[in-house]
């Protein structure tokens, strides 16, 4: 049985146009390698729908309930996408091959071994023979294609398929550049993540970070980003100075962080596209942990003065910048809530390190944390409803989160030295970096904010000071 002829939707100048696929005048496009706007980016990727009409089976009940703490991974199919021709037959291959890995390393997932595979997937327009999915207990299952056309860009079509209802879920094709068949690789996977539990997936993203090399004495430190399974690894700064805290703007190019250069350290904006890189203010002293408020207009910062740190916020375009606390105390570490309606920070007010929550224009401040140890490093979770962070505790670092009024703390992982926690863009997974001392180095890490699938990323080198993007589409 062959499936009907494919319907794309494309969006164009606002509105939805259904087209023939073989009527259609696809767009010209391309996407620059580390363009990290949203809009821009999907501007470089043609995305369109793939619609069919079958007999209906049953009723589509695929579904995995994440919300429970201890899920059981569900088990897919992800056969080799068909390459339609020699030269299209690698691709395809590692386009599935990326697809898997995500989907494992998610450990939502559990892909099934492809030498188990009954029907080998010849034809993406045929309706696959569900009995011999079903013989191997996959639940899942997802097939494609990868076209290279006549102006030389790439086609990607991929279904995803419940298999014991013997219906398709969902269905995109996607127009770019050869280069970009990675991108392709995590927006389809996002596409599944979704369908299949309905959150936002996060494959599709970005990590910055601080590469490390050399002996532990003479560490040379670089600004670097790559994609968030490890991949394609970038350098941003050459190693002459002394950098730290970087952190991704929400609606830009840029990112922000902490460098020791000539004098005392300052916080700088770089767009990661020109290279481009200013000084945010102006001020004596020094300032350290910036991030962006989440509408990318303001930096909030620390500033040291004499023996103590207070927080402040620079609007990027007026320069005008607000003293939001004033104590004599170390406050530092400050992030927003993602309504950008409160911020929290780590100070030593108290008499130890603690994380504190007040409003994003300054005010009376309430502590959170009252657990034992030190707290700090405090981020908010892109879904606003819970705060992580690094505790110390009983000569242990450990990761963890709570809710955003402390209550409900749950420690993901511990051990020597753990710092610098980031959230993946839906909130489900949290990275950090991992330092277990002696004469190695740091290396990242991520866990799930159940506790459970804690996995080493890939790096070139050592690694600390992660920072996850928001979805690049």
């Amino acid at each position: 049985m062959r499936l009907p002829q494919l319907v794309q939707e494309l969006q164009i100048g606002g509105t939805s146009r259904i087209a023939e696929m073989d009527e259609m005048n696809e767009p010209d496009v391309f996407t620059p390698r580390l363009q990290l706007n949203r809009r821009r980016v999907l501007g470089g990727i043609g995305v369109g729908a793939l619609a069919m009409a079958m007999p209906r089976q049953a009723a589509a009940v695929l579904r995995l309930d994440v919300t429970q703490g201890n899920v059981q991974p569900l088990p897919v199919a992800v056969p080799d996408f068909v390459g339609v021709s020699a030269t299209d037959v690698d691709t395809a291959r590692n386009v599935s091959q990326i697809i898997t890995a995500n989907l494992r390393r998610s450990g939502l997932f559990a892909p099934i071994d492809p030498a188990a595979f009954i029907e080998k997937i010849s034809n993406a327009d045929a309706v696959p023979r569900f009995p011999d999915w079903r013989a191997i207990n996959a639940q899942g299952l997802v097939t494609g294609r990868v076209t290279r056309q006549q102006d030389g860009r790439l086609k990607a079509e991929f279904r995803l398929w419940d298999v014991f209802a013997g219906q398709q879920l969902t269905g995109q094709q996607y127009f770019t550049t050869p280069d970009n068949w990675r991108r392709i690789a995590h927006i389809i996977s996002d596409a599944i993540y979704e369908r299949l539990t309905g959150e936002k997936g996060y494959f599709d993203s970005r990590i910055v970070f601080i590469d490390e090399s050399g002996p532990k004495e003479r560490r040379i430190k670089r600004l670097a980003i790559m994609d968030q399974d490890g991949a394609g690894v970038r350098y941003l700064t050459r190693g002459d100075e002394l950098v730290l805290t970087p952190r991704f703007s929400p609606s830009t190019q840029e990112i922000t962080y902490m460098s020791y250069g000539r004098g005392d350290p300052r916080v700088y904006l770089l767009n990661i596209e020109t290279g481009q890189r200013e000084t945010v203010g102006n001020f004596p002293g020094m300032t350290f942990s910036p991030r962006f408020s989440p509408d990318g207009q303001r930096v909030i910062m620390s500033l040291q003065q004499g023996g103590n740190a207070n927080l402040f916020a620079m609007d990027l375009r007026s320069k005008a910048t607000t003293r939001l606390t004033d104590t004599a105390a170390i406050d530092t570490a400050p992030s927003y809530s993602p309504d950008g309606a409160r911020i929290c920070f780590e100070s030593d007010r108290g008499g130890s390190q603690q994380i504190y929550v007040m409003g994003a224009q300054g005010g009376p401040a309430q502590r959170i944390s009252f657990s034992e140890g030190s707290y700090s490093t405090p981020v908010w979770s892109p879904r606003g409803d819970t705060i992580a962070f690094t505790k110390q505790y009983q000569g242990k670092f450990a990761i963890g989160i709570m809710r955003t009024d402390g209550s409900g703390e749950r420690i993901l992982s511990e051990g020597f030295h753990n710092e610098g926690p980031t959230f993946s863009p839906n909130g489900r997974v949290v990275m950090f970096f991992r330092d277990p001392g002696g004469e190695s180095g740091p290396s990242l890490f991520t866990v799930d904010i159940t506790g459970r699938n804690e996995l080493k990323v890939p790096t070139p080198g050592y690694a600390s000071d992660p920072a996850w993007s928001p979805l690049l589409s």
